[in-house]
C-alpha cells in the first residue's frame, strides 16, 4: 500500500489558497480514479482506492500545515507504510506556476508541512510531488502569496495541471516519476 498525503490547511475559507494545492491534487485523483468517499481518521480525512494494481490511501491532514506530520505518521504507523511508500503533494514557491517536479528526500526548504513530516517520520526519505505556484518576487510577500487564493487568471493553468496530475497518477503509482512528470508536462502544456 502507498500513502499519498496532500498538504494544506483545513479551514473552509482556505480551500482555494495556493498553500492547499496538495489537497486539490488529491481531490482530482480521487474523483478521476473512483476512490471511496472521504472519511475522518488519523487526524485527517482519508479515501481508499486503487490505481492499476496499486492500492493507495489518500490523506488530507486536518492538523494545519505546521503539524501535517502528525496525521501522516499516524496513518503510516497504522498501516505499517515505510517512508519510501509515502508521497507528499505540496505547493512549491521555487517552481513556476503549473510546473511539477518529483523527487525523493531532500530538505524542507522552509516548507512547514515537509518540516513536520520529516520530524514525525524521523526521516526526509519519502517522495515529494512539488506543485509550482510561483514566487511573488520578494521574501516579504511570500506569506500573503501562499495564504492567498489563486487568482482568476490562474484558473486555466490550475485546472489543466490538476487534470494532468490525475490523468498521469498511474505512472506515479507504478514508481515511474520521470514518466509521470513528462506526462503531466505534455497534458498540461497541450491545453495552454
Amino acid at each position: 500500500m502507498q500513502l499519498w498525503a496532500g498538504l494544506g490547511n483545513p479551514e473552509p475559507s482556505q480551500m482555494r489558497h495556493r498553500h492547499n494545492i496538495g489537497f486539490m491534487a488529491l481531490d482530482a485523483i480521487a474523483r478521476r480514479h473512483g476512490f471511496s468517499p472521504w472519511r475522518r481518521r488519523f487526524k485527517g480525512e482519508t479515501a481508499d482506492g486503487q490505481i492499476g494494481t496499486h492500492k493507495l490511501l489518500l490523506l488530507r491532514p486536518l492538523t494545519y500545515m505546521n503539524a501535517s506530520g502528525e496525521s501522516v505518521q499516524q496513518a503510516a504507523s497504522f498501516f505499517k507504510i515505510a517512508p519510501a511508500a509515502i508521497t507528499a503533494f505540496h505547493d512549491e514557491l521555487d517552481l513556476a506556476p503549473g510546473r511539477v517536479r518529483v523527487k525523493k528526500g531532500g530538505g524542507a526548504a522552509g516548507h512547514n508541512g515537509l518540516r513536520s513530516m520529516d520530524r514525525m517520520l524521523g526521516t526526509p526519505d519519502y517522495w515529494r510531488v512539488r506543485l509550482g505556484i510561483g514566487h511573488p518576487g520578494s521574501k516579504e510577500r511570500v506569506n500573503g502569496h501562499v495564504l492567498g487564493d489563486f487568482a482568476k487568471a490562474d484558473q486555466g493553468w490550475l485546472g489543466d495541471l490538476l487534470d494532468a496530475v490525475a490523468d498521469a497518477a498511474p505512472l506515479l503509482a507504478a514508481g515511474e516519476p520521470e514518466s509521470f512528470m513528462t506526462r503531466v508536462a505534455l497534458l498540461a502544456g497541450e491545453k495552454n
